[in-house]
């Protein structure tokens, strides 16, 4: 399936139903070959910024603001391909979700803090900000206190 497809049909769905699929789309285009912890975490970030506000009001808008998540910065015509790993980053975002719908005190959090996050390679302007982790081929930071 092409991204420009995945991304046309949360335009069109209702957003508890979207929101679940812009989250799938970012966990499997950031982090779909980094471990489970590491794919919580690229989840956590996502949506620890929709509780903030600052990026959107649904996890979608989120994920899509420009320049900050893949899919505002893949190809639209990419095809996501491996079956197997959408599943998994669909168990992932399905679980961000409930984990952000407990208390903060309940919730169990991988990258507690973490506003951003890059690829090892990556020289962001904010990489010199509190790094709260270092997970497989990203780096986690805490760059605005959320």
């Amino acid at each position: 399936m092409k991204l420009s497809l995945i991304l046309w049909l949360a335009q069109l769905l209702p957003q508890p139903v979207a929101d679940p699929l812009c989250l799938t789309t970012t966990v499997y285009l950031e982090a779909r070959n980094q471990s489970v912890v590491g794919q919580r975490a690229v989840a956590e970030v996502a949506m620890r910024r929709l509780e903030s506000g600052l990026w959107g009001d649904s996890v979608c808008e989120v994920v899509t603001a420009r320049g900050q998540f893949a899919p505002s910065l893949v190809h639209p015509g990419h095809r996501l391909k491996n079956l197997e790993a959408w599943t998994a980053s669909a168990a992932i975002a399905l679980d961000a979700e409930h984990q952000w719908s407990l208390p903060p005190e309940q919730r169990k959090e991988v990258v507690p803090g973490a506003s951003h996050f890059a690829a090892l390679y990556a020289t962001p302007s904010w990489r010199s900000s509190h790094k709260v982790a270092t997970i497989g081929d990203h780096a986690f930071y805490r760059v605005l206190r959320l």
